[in-house]
């Protein structure tokens, strides 16, 4: 088991040339487009963002393990970089951030990727309850539930890994380490120090990997994705990642964290560690990383203009949805609702 202490690993990427390269390509322009987010937010247009910066191997490599034609990613509030990698409406993906919709303006049945879920903990059961659907279905189609380390802490989590592990659910449980659950240190919020350990107590095989080597998540998940694929049942793949940036944009990290800290954090930025691991194994050169910034920017400027661009829905779109038919109260709730803003 990997521990925070293990020096950062520059073994190469044990992985094909073109996986290396599009996982460097599409983590590159996370990072560009969560510059992006955090630069609208400080001008207004976003009223908050919460950043995944350091967290982009983690997030790349899982959903690259993933088979996008009959997998589902079941995302929590930071995992932009899982949309881009399953090729997401991210105009409409940012529009969460935004204030826009609930959940995006996306397609969640087309892209494989669920709606924004705020709730801590919030989209393991919904995870463990798809997983549950294709296993009765008869199907082959494997869950990826995304979850932080404060959320392992929740008790709906546990539940959702115990009924995984006694319904043996095709589901694998991502668990983004990033060390802080906003402002408490794991050794403060989970007992015994790892999260992969309490896979035991569930039934399923848990697994505490790099997770700032794209490589190593992605071999992991890929795994146990094909273990739930062959009958195994569930799965816990613990990557261990640090939070670069503060926990959201109304977050100061000088109140909680060391200084000293944050510079080891930026020692174990996962964007420079693939580089190098390209360059190490003759993968890439300097006309690529040259490409691929020069995409990945204008990229994220095209995704910040249409999301800064998206027009507002209409107002009464709050009570479209929320029943196939509407009762009787929601009617009186527009009734009002259409009353003040007359």
């Amino acid at each position: 088991m990997l521990t925070r202490e293990d020096p950062p690993r520059l073994d190469g990427p044990a992985l094909p040339a073109e996986l290396s390269r599009r996982l460097y390509r599409t983590m590159l322009t996370a990072r560009l487009l969560d510059t992006e987010a955090v630069a609208l937010q400080r001008q207004g247009v976003f009223p908050a963002y919460v950043s995944l910066r350091g967290q982009e191997a983690a997030q790349v490599g899982s959903a690259a393990a993933m088979d996008p034609r009959r997998d589902f990613a079941f995302p929590t509030y930071r995992e932009m970089a899982v949309a881009l990698a399953l090729g997401v409406d991210m105009a409409g993906y940012m529009a969460s951030h935004r204030a826009l919709w609930h959940g995006g303006l996306y397609d969640p049945a087309a892209s494989r990727f669920a709606p924004v879920n705020a709730v801590v903990g919030g989209p393991v059961p919904h995870a463990v309850g798809w997983a549950l659907g294709e296993k009765l279905a008869g199907r082959t189609g494997c869950a990826v539930s995304y979850f932080g380390d404060g959320a392992s802490s929740e008790g709906d989590v546990h539940e959702a890994m115990n009924l995984a592990g006694v319904m043996s659910a095709p589901v694998v449980f991502v668990c983004q380490n990033n060390r802080w659950a906003l402002s408490v240190p794991n050794e403060h919020q989970i007992a015994g120090g790892s999260v992969a350990a309490r896979a035991a107590g569930y039934g399923m095989p848990g697994t505490a990997v790099d997770g700032d080597d794209a490589a190593a998540v992605y071999t992991a998940v890929r795994e146990a994705l094909d273990r739930a694929r062959a009958g195994g049942g569930p799965s816990l793949v613990e990557a261990l990642t640090y939070r670069a940036a503060p926990h959201s944009t109304s977050d100061d990290t000088s109140r909680y964290r060391d200084p000293g800290e944050e510079r080891a954090g930026e020692r174990r930025d996962p964007l420079p560690r693939a580089r190098a691991a390209l360059e190490a194994a003759g993968q890439a050169d300097a006309a690529f990383f040259e490409r691929a910034e020069a995409e990945g920017r204008a990229e994220a400027e095209r995704i910040r203009d249409a999301v800064s661009t998206t027009p507002e829905p209409d107002g009464s779109d709050l009570f479209t949805h929320v029943y196939r038919e509407p009762t009787e109260e929601l009617a009186r709730q527009r009734r009002v609702w259409q009353e003040e803003v007359a």
